[in-house]
């Protein structure tokens, strides 16, 4: 499997997100809304699972190999929503960023680096990442949940609303938390240290007190629903600052040890 064969299945697993994505508006559909979507998460995931043969390592080193990994736990935590919430526009929304994660793969891969840096052969590494990835996909939902109900609704957010905000939030930081705690075996495996206050881990404990304090907002201030929102859009900045922005950071540059993947 190489990356040549990317857009053909991603193509593939687009369109049964896509008719997954449809027939979630249609009421008396739900076994073709599972049907289409797990046919195109499985879709992904082969590529992936070829990629990851044929590198001979998880494909998690560069930025286009970990938008890979986003790409396919958006649907996959579209889905899980869809199932327990029944939100009808919850896959529209993760088809049509994954999409978008997808076309920055095809035209801008950034997936030239086929070595894995001896403190990636971790077995810790890849629990680690993935765990991260899912819980990034859950906040990314409710990240754009924020903005649908400040910015595009025309009438004030109802309650319901906000629990689906704080649904998303509170399985994307219980995640988030997983993922911290395999990063911190991965670190004393690789680093001799559990956590030493790197850039990338100080925006990772930044971001996790952000979201942190989100819930203890909505907990005691429940009638104050645009400033919550507004956290939670200010805690979306702070992952993305954790996730990709720390490479960026003239504070890290030949410091933090969490930026290889510009090599």
């Amino acid at each position: 499997m190489s990356w040549e064969q990317f857009p053909v299945y991603a193509i593939a697993s687009l369109i049964c997100w896509g008719f997954g994505a449809a027939f979630a508006w249609r009421e008396k559909r739900p076994a073709a809304v599972y049907a289409f979507t797990l046919v195109g998460l499985a879709t992904f995931f082969a590529f992936i699972l070829g990629l990851w043969i044929s590198l001979e390592r998880p494909p998690m080193r560069t930025m286009g190999e970990t938008r890979l990994w986003y790409s396919f736990f958006l649907p996959l935590a579209g889905i899980i929503t869809y199932s327990r919430w029944k939100y009808k526009w919850i896959l529209t929304f993760s088809t049509v960023l994954s999409l978008v994660f997808i076309c920055i793969n095809i035209f801008k891969p950034e997936i030239h680096n086929k070595t894995l840096m001896p403190a990636l052969q971790s077995p810790w590494f890849a629990p680690h990442v993935i765990v991260y990835m899912f819980a990034y996909a859950l906040l990314g939902a409710a990240a754009v949940m924020a903005v649908y109900l400040l910015w595009i609704k025309k009438k004030p957010a109802e309650e319901k609303e906000m629990q689906l905000c704080d649904n998303l939030v509170n399985v994307g930081l219980s995640f988030m938390t997983l993922g911290m705690l395999f990063g911190a075996l991965w670190a004393k495996e690789a680093w001799g240290h559990y956590w030493s206050w790197d850039p990338k881990e100080t925006w990772a404990a930044a971001t996790w007190i952000g979201y942190l304090c989100y819930i203890h907002f909505r907990m005691h201030r429940r009638g104050e629903i645009r400033v919550a929102l507004v956290g939670l859009l200010v805690c979306f900045v702070l992952l993305q600052m954790c996730w990709y922005g720390i490479n960026y950071l003239p504070a890290a540059q030949g410091v933090s040890v969490h930026t290889y993947n510009l090599n």
